[in-house]
């Protein structure tokens, strides 16, 4: 059976780069709120708040936009259903494991009992967005690279929950995502080098009505953009009226 090979778009591979490190720094800067909030309600806002940050922005939108960037040699569309279930699967994660760093004091064994929650979700959210590509050739994965690609997850997700309760300055913010969106960027490339196409003939059900567009990669990159500048903004403007306040 003849094995295929990827090549990648290297201006989707540069914006899914950039989108991690957008997505870290919003969430870093989100999480502030965390800590600073007064009521169970705020809390759980600036929890989601991050979790969707680092989860839809910095993991999820990496991931699809990379996804789109490799050429396989073959049609492929991605499945709408599993595509929005492995988004809401990585803000989940990165909200849970957020949420349970946050619920008391800060100790390590809390940390690595989140990270390895969100490290698991987010390599869920990886193979089940990979699950989710309709073509014609036939997948299987390496064991080893798998189990490696998990490992990184488990361990930048245990770095990102220890910035995110460890960081104040936005130059230091701005250092960890861009170290945070290597990171990431790590995990996702770990997981497609496990992936090993043959060439098959028929095509999947559903495979018209999947998701697919010569563009869809910048669309996805420029609508997530727009969202985390937005969130970030809002961010900065509430942290600087609670400064104003405190004065």
């Amino acid at each position: 059976m003849q094995e295929m090979h990827q090549h990648y778009n290297a201006v989707l591979v540069v914006l899914s780069y950039l989108v991690s490190v957008l997505g870290s720094f919003t969430a870093l800067q989100l999480a502030l709120g965390i800590a600073q909030a007064q009521t169970p309600g705020q809390r759980w806002g600036a929890v989601l708040a991050a979790g969707t940050a680092m989860g839809g922005g910095a993991i999820w939108a990496m991931h699809f936009i990379a996804m789109i960037a490799c050429n396989m040699g073959v049609q492929v569309t991605y499945d709408v259903v599993l595509t929005a279930i492995s988004a809401l699967l990585a803000v989940v994660a990165c909200s849970i494991g957020l949420a349970v760093v946050s619920a008391g004091a800060f100790g390590w064994l809390s940390l690595a009992f989140a990270g390895v929650l969100m490290g698991l979700g987010v390599a869920g959210m990886h193979y089940l967005g990979m699950a989710a590509m309709l073509t014609s050739a036939q997948i299987s994965y390496d064991g080893g690279l798998v189990a490696l690609s998990v490992a990184i997850a488990i361990v930048a997700s245990m770095a990102a929950l220890w910035l995110a309760f460890h960081l104040r300055g936005r130059l230091q913010m701005l250092g960890s995502a861009l170290v945070m969106g290597m990171a990431v960027c790590g995990m996702h490339y770990t997981g497609m080098s496990a992936m090993d196409m043959a060439v098959g003939d028929i095509l999947p059900a559903g495979f018209a009505q999947g998701l697919s567009g010569d563009h869809l990669g910048m669309l996805v990159f420029g609508v997530v953009v727009v969202l985390l500048a937005l969130a970030l903004g809002l961010s900065i403007i509430r942290q600087q009226r609670r400064a104003a306040l405190a004065i």
